[in-house]
């Protein structure tokens, strides 16, 4: 099965695109080839660039002290499991001391000229080549432990940043139960009595071929699925189609 989410509001949406630099970022960083540390070192600017436009560890912090309020409220409610509760605060308090204790979140790659000259470089199309900066061509070609220990350094004060968004999109995602659906002649539709979610979560089949095409508002959940055309332009569906669906909001 094939997850597909849709963001329902702006606020998530941003969570999962950091949270999409962050899996990359980690991928790569991973990786021996010298090529999968370029494409570290410039995601791990493209997260930079996100933290200097937003206050996303305000952001971050105001959205689990929410949680934190909503979750503490749960504890007079009969049939709650105290002892998970207790862990998911602990969490909620451990994340929140770690980003609360940092600064500004990737200051150490600011405060290095050398980094801050390679970001502008990587800015460039073609400006990370030999010619244009022959200081990184020089880095790269340290050993693969010399290389992963500068990564760690670098990505390491971003980490606190990393399991906020993650808890709270954990929170999330857990909060929604799974619905096996059908969409007839490739279109579902669902009535809403004025909730808004923030996320849908939509499984397929991956032998079906197919993808979703979802949008939400608080009066209707819309989802309709589309393959692609050998122009590899997307074409409805028009067989029934069984799916699962989740709907989430916390």
């Amino acid at each position: 099965m094939i997850l597909y989410e849709y963001p329902c509001n702006e606020r998530i949406r941003s969570l999962l695109r950091v949270e999409h630099l962050f899996d990359r970022l980690f991928f790569f960083a991973k990786g021996e080839d010298v090529r999968h540390h370029q494409i570290s070192m410039a995601t791990l600017f493209e997260l930079l660039d996100i933290s200097d436009r937003t206050d996303l560890r305000g952001a971050i912090v105001q959205d689990l002290e929410r949680q934190r309020g909503a979750l503490s409220a749960l504890r007079q409610h009969p049939g709650v499991d105290e002892s998970r509760l207790d862990d998911m605060l602990g969490e909620i308090q451990t994340v929140n001391s770690e980003l609360g204790a940092q600064g500004r979140v990737g200051q150490n790659l600011r405060d290095n000229e050398w980094l801050a000259s390679l970001r502008g470089r990587l800015a460039v199309p073609g400006g990370s080549s030999p010619v244009d900066m022959p200081s990184f061509f020089s880095w790269q070609l340290k050993s693969f432990e010399e290389r992963c220990r500068d990564l760690k350094e670098w990505i390491t004060p971003f980490m606190p940043l990393y399991r906020g968004l993650s808890l709270i999109l954990r929170m999330l995602r857990d909060s929604g139960d799974v619905r096996d659906m059908v969409a007839r002649n490739g279109a579902y539709q669902e009535m809403l009595s004025g909730k808004a979610y923030q996320l849908l979560r939509v499984w397929i089949d991956n032998s079906r071929r197919v993808f979703p095409e979802m949008s939400a508002n608080k009066y209707v959940i819309w989802v309709r699925f589309a393959m692609q055309g050998n122009d590899l332009k997307p074409q409805p569906v028009t067989d029934d189609t069984p799916f699962r669906l989740s709907c989430c909001h916390v």
